[in-house]
């Protein structure tokens, strides 16, 4: 499945690899073609940016059938709808790709942007914001549910037509227009939600700059103080001046001042605890729009973390029932737990044998990678550190952190810490019992009971005891304050 994104700025195709809960990109470019930036002045789009858009666009759909794409989608943003020379271009468009593309009204293009935060954001509070070329779309949202967003005339390339490329008349012209958004307040000590290239583009400079160790844009959060400190420093200097602006692509950084402008307006109005760059938007929410009332309901990332587990693990049999497993110990524990970190706990068990191809000397280091960078969403770079430390510790146990980033520990909070610990030295009890292979999980449970921490290994499975079984089990019993036994019956 593909979708075909004409936007104010840049002209994109992204290819899935399927309708589903989590969609994986197994395809992405992008042509920065710049359609919008003189919509406002002269209404209509350049021609030159026609003739590169067009070109593009002759490109992706020859991708998609090399792809052989199922379902090609199209839709098409502010520019395209505002300019008087739209409706041509988007015939053109429509023979050369040999689709309907859907001009998207404001209102629409805010619901999508949305519906791609819903999607790919936990339990998401907040305003979403999605800053193209041409507009700014803004939606109250919780949870799945949505108010009636609107759309300004505030994109990158649109705001720097409008103020003659002059960032202080973008700052009156961003004040004036954000102060007729009468739900913005409604967003005060909640959660803002950054949509867009313009603004992934500042969050990526600001993680060069302060030395984030987490290279993942999705999920990437800002204390609303600093993501304004950090607005107000873009807008005073010459971006090129700024230390490693070179993360930065040369065609992004004339527009990096007016995402600061905008961003830095919309903080002041709002007033959110924290900024959250969303890379989800206006595609996936589509994508997501268009999958049944079931899919929808389901946990992204229990959803990416099953296929990965599909994928990579010697049994995926075996990872779901090391979540029943772990389940049975952790409501024996008394540990308290609350439901966002007991789904976090599954996702783990469905990664934790992933690097198993992997030499055993790194194991640990590969899983962690590979964990930290997958493409999973719904999840918080918090949650990402707990997820890559748990599998980390189940490969190389729970004391021998040395060479771990502090950096990443750091993403993970002291509670989620000691977590990851636990169900790691967990995990190492469970896969010296089972071998990886299914069937033997079930029969030989987990649980504390009378005040101690107790493996039964019943019938033929109370062969599988052994020193190595005990070692482990004293290691377990030892961070959750309990004494080892393992029963045989």
């Amino acid at each position: 499945m593909a979708v075909i994104d004409i936007g104010s700025n840049s002209v994109r195709l992204v290819v899935y690899e399927g309708q589903t809960r989590s969609p994986t990109p197994i395809f992405n470019e992008k042509v920065l073609a710049g359609l919008g930036r003189q919509v406002q002045s002269t209404g209509l789009l350049a021609a030159d940016a026609v003739t590169e858009a067009l070109m593009a666009l002759r490109r992706f759909r020859a991708l998609c059938d090399n792809l052989q794409v199922g379902r090609v989608l199209g839709i098409a943003t502010a520019a395209c709808r505002d300019a008087k020379n739209g409706p041509a271009f988007i015939a053109e468009a429509e023979r050369i790709c040999r689709i309907k593309i859907d001009v998207l009204s404001g209102r629409r293009e805010a619901e999508l942007a949305a519906l791609g935060v819903v999607s790919g954001i936990y339990q998401p509070d907040g305003i979403a914001g999605d800053l193209g070329g041409g507009s700014l779309e803004l939606i109250d949202v919780r949870g799945s549910h949505l108010r009636r967003g609107v759309t300004a005339p505030q994109g990158g390339l649109a705001l720097k037509d409008t103020a003659n490329q002059s960032l202080k008349r973008a700052d009156k012209i961003a004040e004036k227009e954000l102060s007729d958004v009468p739900f913005l307040k409604a967003g005060k000590g909640r959660t803002f939600y950054a949509v867009g290239g313009a603004w992934r583009s500042l969050a990526s400079l600001h993680m060069a700059q302060t030395g984030y160790p987490l290279h993942v844009m999705h999920g990437y959060t800002l204390p609303a103080r600093e993501a304004l400190e950090f607005c107000d420093l873009v807008q005073r200097v010459d971006p090129e001046t700024l230390s490693n602006i070179e993360v930065v692509s040369a065609a992004r950084r004339p527009l990096l001042g007016y995402a600061a402008v905008v961003l830095g307006r919309l903080i002041r109005k709002i007033r959110p605890e924290t900024v959250v760059i969303s890379a989800l938007g206006v595609r996936e929410g589509l994508l997501y729009s268009l999958l049944s009332e079931r899919e929808k309901k389901k946990d992204a990332l229990i959803a990416a973390a099953r296929n990965l587990n599909l994928l990579r693990s010697r049994s995926p049999q075996h990872g779901e029932q090391l979540v029943a497993w772990t389940d049975r110990f952790m409501d024996s524990s008394g540990i308290d737990e609350t439901p966002a970190e007991r789904r976090l706990r599954h996702a783990a068990c469905l990664v934790a044998d992933v690097g198993w191809r992997t030499h055993p000397d790194y194991r640990g280091e590969q899983s962690l990678n590979l964990i930290a960078h997958a493409d999973f969403v719904s999840l918080d770079h918090a949650g990402r550190a707990y997820l890559a430390l748990a599998v980390y510790f189940r490969h190389i146990g729970v004391s021998h952190d040395d060479d771990l980033s502090p950096r990443l520990r750091e993403l993970a909070s002291t509670r989620m810490l000691d977590r990851a610990r636990i169900l790691g030295a967990a995990m190492r009890v469970a896969y010296m019992v089972s071998a990886s292979m299914p069937g033997v999980l079930p029969k030989t449970p987990l649980r504390v009971e009378r005040g101690k921490l107790v493996l039964r290994l019943p019938g033929a499975q109370a062969a599988l005891n052994g020193e190595r079984v005990m070692n482990r089990m004293r290691t377990l019993a030892r961070l959750i304050g309990r004494e080892a036994v393992v029963i045989e019956e």
